[in-house]
């Protein structure tokens, strides 16, 4: 009894320590050089003490106009009733709200807390991920948390991603994710080479994902679902976090054939989406005056942005059809630039967590056009 008794306090004290060990790795930030290691953008807290006024945020790409004004009269006079109820299970409203949107029907939409929600629920259901780097870390980390091997095939030299890259390289039941556009490229995939990775997909008896948190902000060329529609192995996710602007609602929602999203009905959390996602979400696709004036904006501030970087002898930026830049340094590092930038009051992102990329690379948010000034200028003064 005795002996069973040491054995369970000593396997308890090997449990807590390997559960410290690996809180310890999670929760606290890595050092590299003396600054702290980057793994997401918008993390102002930690970097605070840089500066003593107010950091101006270059690190994440969220709109700079920011959410739509609706949802001040909505939220104001409806969420805190909503949030004394539960939400509908179902979500019947927010996503007939979302299909009208997208231009599909309300069963073939799938909602989740925010778009990694959605990645994790594709990445436990397929036996294998294929992703291209660099890309988005969490499709790399979703899939070793859940124990699935992954294959990473390499971008070319200008970032961009073609068909025959996943030649002989997919096979059944993989899930190949791709970004679109990507992050932290900028780039969207071409349709012409879209249509040939999805007939490759199919071909090979792999499925499709499309993570296109990103895709407002975008030209209007074409649309993914529509050029999917009905698709089987085609599944094309979206949020309301970067171009709605609203990344602490945590609102994700995604399109794809009715079959998978009952699979995903059946698996998922109950009440995922909390009661103000859920009733700004019935409200905030039908903003047509926000939505085209932020994509108007964008683009202008798209071209500015990236002329003026263009211009800078010591940088090299990659064009982009998305709300950020990815910038190549060429007689610096990050953790250089990044220092003396935030020592000015602005924050950008480091690039070297995302794989293949290294310490020469950094990633900049587009912002309105006086921010955009003040923040050019801080970078022509640094290089």
């Amino acid at each position: 009894m005795r002996q069973c008794e040491a054995l369970t306090w000593r396997n308890r004290r090997f449990r807590s320590k390997r559960l410290f060990a690996l809180l310890s790795v999670s929760l606290f930030p890595k050092r590299r050089a003396n600054v702290f290691f980057m793994k997401h953008g918008g993390d102002l807290l930690s970097y605070q003490h840089l500066y003593r006024g107010e950091l101006l945020d270059f690190s994440s790409n969220i709109n700079p106009l920011g959410y739509p004004k609706i949802l001040d009269e909505i939220l104001t006079s409806k969420g805190l009733q909503a949030a004394i109820r539960y939400p509908d299970i179902h979500y019947r409203a927010l996503r007939q709200a979302i299909a009208e949107y997208l231009g599909c029907q309300p069963q073939e939409v799938m909602v989740g807390n925010g778009a990694v929600d959605l990645l994790d629920l594709l990445c436990r259901s397929f036996e294998r991920i294929v992703v291209c780097t660099p890309c988005f870390g969490e499709y790399l980390e979703r899939p070793n948390i859940h124990g699935k091997p992954v294959k990473i095939l390499a971008m070319g030299q200008d970032f961009s991603v073609q068909a025959r890259l996943f030649e002989q390289q997919l096979r059944e039941n993989d899930l190949l994710l791709l970004g679109n556009p990507n992050n932290p490229t900028g780039k969207r995939i071409r349709k012409a080479e879209l249509l040939a990775i999805q007939a490759l997909t199919e071909q090979a008896g792999a499925f499709l994902a499309l993570d296109e948190a990103f895709f407002e902000f975008c030209p209007s060329d074409y649309d993914s679902i529509h050029l999917f529609y009905g698709k089987p192995n085609v599944c094309v996710i979206r949020a309301a976090t970067k171009f709605f602007s609203l990344p602490g609602l945590r609102l994700g929602y995604a399109y794809a054939v009715p079959q998978l999203v009952q699979h995903y009905q059946d698996i998922a959390l109950p009440w995922r989406i909390n009661a103000f996602a859920d009733l700004a979400g019935q409200v905030i696709f039908q903003d047509n005056a926000y939505i085209k004036h932020s994509q108007q904006s964008m683009a202008e501030q798209r071209d500015f942005m990236f002329g003026q970087l263009q211009k800078m002898e010591n940088l090299h930026p990659y064009p982009t059809d998305a709300n950020f830049i990815l910038v190549k340094l060429l007689h610096t590092t990050e953790d250089d630039l990044f220092l003396r930038l935030v020592r000015q009051g602005f924050l950008i992102r480091k690039a070297s967590s995302f794989v293949g990329l290294n310490e020469r690379f950094i990633r900049l948010a587009i912002k309105d056009e006086h921010s955009n000034r003040r923040f050019l200028a801080a970078v022509q003064q640094e290089i």
